[in-house]
C-alpha cells in the first residue's frame, strides 16, 4: 500500500509518538566501538482489561574504528518482528537524519512476560527497583503492544543523536576533526 509523503509522515508521527521513555537514561554512547544500552519495554495492552507485556532487553551499538565504504549505511538487527515491518519507518528516519552513518544496531529482547494491566503500576514497580540498585543504565519504555520495534529504535536513535556532540568532541580532541 502506498501513502503520499504527507500521510506516510503523518503516520509515523503518530507511531513515534505512541511510545514512551518512561526512564531515560543520560550518558553518551561510546565514539568506537560498542555500546550497550539495556532496557526494560512495557507493552500496552490491545484492549482494556487484558494484561500489559514486559520485555527485557538491550540494544548493541557498535561504531567502527575504522571507516570503510561498506560502512557508510546503518545496520539494524531484530528491531522488528517481521522484516519489512519497520523497514519504511528506518528509511524515514535514514532520509531525515546523518546521525545513523557507520552504526550497527542490533536489538536482544528477552521473552515477554504478563504484567498486572496498568502500565503505570509497572513502570512505578520497575522504576523503586532500579533505584534501590541505584541503576541508571537501564531505561524504561512503554508502547502499544504492535510497536514494540518502534519503541526500541526510537530509544536506541534518541541516545545516538544526544550522544553526538560528546561523539564530535572527542573526535576533535584525538586531532580527526578540525
Amino acid at each position: 500500500m502506498h501513502f503520499d509523503p504527507f500521510d506516510q509522515e503523518q503516520r509515523f508521527r503518530r507511531m513515534w509518538e505512541s511510545v514512551s521513555i518512561e526512564r531515560p537514561v543520560h550518558y553518551s554512547l561510546f565514539t568506537f566501538g560498542e555500546s550497550v544500552l539495556p532496557y526494560f519495554l512495557v507493552g500496552r495492552a490491545e484492549k482494556p482489561g487484558d494484561p500489559v507485556s514486559l520485555t527485557k532487553g538491550e540494544v548493541r551499538i557498535t561504531r567502527p574504528t575504522i571507516i570503510t565504504p561498506d560502512t557508510t549505511r546503518p545496520e539494524f538487527r531484530n528491531f522488528f518482528e517481521a522484516e519489512d515491518d519497520g523497514e519504511d519507518m528506518v528509511e524515514f528516519l535514514l532520509a531525515r537524519s546523518a546521525a545513523f552513518s557507520h552504526l550497527k544496531l542490533d536489538n536482544a529482547a528477552g521473552p515477554k512476560r504478563r504484567m498486572s494491566n496498568d502500565v503505570e503500576e509497572v513502570v512505578a514497580k520497575l522504576n523503586r527497583e532500579l533505584d534501590a540498585k541505584e541503576e541508571d543504565r537501564v531505561a524504561i519504555l512503554s508502547a502499544p503492544q504492535a510497536f514494540a520495534g518502534i519503541a526500541v529504535l526510537r530509544y536506541a536513535a534518541e541516545r545516538v543523536w544526544s550522544s553526538a556532540p560528546d561523539n564530535l568532541q572527542e573526535l576533535r580532541e584525538r586531532g580527526l576533526l578540525p
